[in-house]
């Protein structure tokens, strides 16, 4: 038995209410979560799913060394669309990465108990997400050969970075971003791994879950220790939330495309990364509950409160969409206006108003509760924003160019087998790593759910401590 200091944060009974049933305790909860991962064989759909994922992911690899032995022709890039799939799914993968880490480290540091149910897997999401953008700067840069000449590293040919690039920005952006949200992701995990260290099988498992649980051992000290390394992390993963996708956005921002050339591009670009990163969390959370029986760790409470920040940062969105057009017009540009008219209206139309419904028209079903509750009606609305949050990188990228201030470079962007096969072969890689994640490591925070448990809440202002067995 350890003791483990907790907040007299909330005094109201009401946020204090207990997110597990009320007929579990500290051992139940224990044993039904790491039943997930202890259990001999996944569930059929585990392995159904892992196997297209699987092959999904092998045409990724395919595709990346086709292009590496043909060159980037066989992509859909040209004049004068030269940026296509690649920066639109880079963008796209580092939007779905961002709610992960607002659920844990934002959420966190405003003591929402709430969040402990769905905290784990949403920031494994945001690791593999960032790994899937991580992954289309190192093959779009044309020399794959020479990608370290993006890092800022001494070398006897005196090759440095451009600094002024905004693509090297993004390199700097992602890899603090990646090695901030590793660390809190593991660290959050460690008292979970040493209860799979203790509960483990067979000598191989206890000794590659001990070597991950870093000695723990639950004493009053260790806790002390963890707690401050996790909130000095959520503090310092609070502002990447917002710099990361802000930086992202100077790609185009600091561009003088019509278009592109506008200052409502930082935070619309973080209010659609949440708003896409919350749809994804729900998109992989509401079939979790169901595969391996969590709905009394993931419930409907979860479930509604993310519906509503979709539908708060929906109508961000929504407003960023008719702020574009309003400075448009305000600005006196014809060239602007008529980047803002051809996006509705021209060529790309389709994309644009798929993008409008999608993002804008979809979130509203959740004014009622009834939608906010049904689950059905959820996961659809979410795989929509999903789609729609893609169609809008699509959006930005392409119209913006494919019609310049000539006649003569117009051309419309059609994107290749290649590029399509590529965009599906990302989405193997991220399922791909995120059932192996499900499989073999603590889907649900379990210290952490135990902390909202009525045993782990005081029973009265001047409580303090509580008692906690470590497994």
């Amino acid at each position: 038995m350890t003791t483990l200091p907790i907040d007299n944060t909330f005094d109201d009974p009401a946020q204090r209410a207990p997110l597990v049933l009320n007929h579990h305790d500290f051992g139940t909860v224990t044993e039904k979560i790491c039943s997930v991962n202890e259990a001999r064989r996944a569930p059929r759909a585990w392995y159904v799913a892992f196997v297209i994922s699987l092959g999904f992911l092998g045409i990724f690899g395919a595709m990346i060394m086709y292009l590496f032995a043909t060159g980037v022709g066989v992509w859909g890039n040209q004049n004068p669309v030269m940026w296509g799939f690649p920066i639109i799914n880079f963008v796209f993968w580092v939007g779905i990465g961002h709610a992960g880490t607002l659920i844990s480290a934002i959420l966190f540091l405003f003591r929402q108990r709430w969040r402990t149910g769905i905290n784990r897997f949403a920031e494994a999401m945001t690791i593999f997400a960032v790994i899937c953008a991580g992954t289309f700067p190192g093959i779009h840069i044309g020399r794959v050969w020479v990608f370290y000449w993006m890092f800022p590293i001494p070398n006897q040919m005196e090759m440095w970075p451009q600094f002024r690039s905004p693509l090297v920005w993004d390199v700097f952006a992602i890899g603090t971003y990646f090695t901030v949200s590793l660390l809190f992701w593991y660290t959050g995990m460690v008292p979970d791994l040493a209860t799979f260290r203790d509960r483990a099988r067979t000598k191989i498992q206890a000794i590659i879950y001990g070597i991950l649980a870093l000695g723990w051992r639950g004493s009053v000290r260790h806790w002390h220790r963890y707690e401050r390394a996790y909130l000095l992390l959520a503090a310092l993963a609070t502002p990447l939330v917002l710099s990361v996708h802000s930086v992202v956005s100077f790609d185009f921002a600091v561009a003088q495309l019509p278009g592109w050339h506008t200052t409502i591009f930082p935070p619309y670009f973080v209010a659609g990364a949440i708003f896409s990163g919350f749809a994804m969390v729900m998109t992989l959370a509401i079939p979790a509950r169901q595969l391996w029986g969590l709905k009394d760790f993931i419930t409907l409470r979860h479930l509604e409160n993310m519906t509503k920040i979709i539908l708060v940062t929906g109508s961000m969105v929504g407003y960023a969409y008719s702020m574009e057009f309003f400075i448009a017009w305000y600005s006196g540009s014809m060239y602007e206006s008529f980047a803002m008219l051809n996006r509705a209206f021209g060529q790309y139309a389709w994309a644009y108003w798929i993008m409008v419904t999608c993002n804008v028209l979809v979130p509203q079903v959740f004014w009622f509760r009834a939608a906010r509750q049904s689950i059905p009606i959820m996961f659809t609305a979410c795989l929509l924003v999903n789609l729609g949050m893609w169609f809008e990188r699509f959006v930005i990228v392409v119209t913006s160019l494919a019609q310049d201030y000539l006649p003569s470079s117009w051309a419309y962007f059609t994107p290749t087998w290649v590029d399509l096969l590529t965009l599906a072969g990302s989405f193997g890689l991220f399922m791909t790593l995120f059932l192996l994640f499900c499989r073999y490591l603590p889907i649900i925070a379990i210290a952490e759910i135990k902390h909202t448990m009525p045993e782990a809440l005081p029973h009265g202002h001047g409580a303090a401590h509580r008692q906690e067995p470590t497994a």
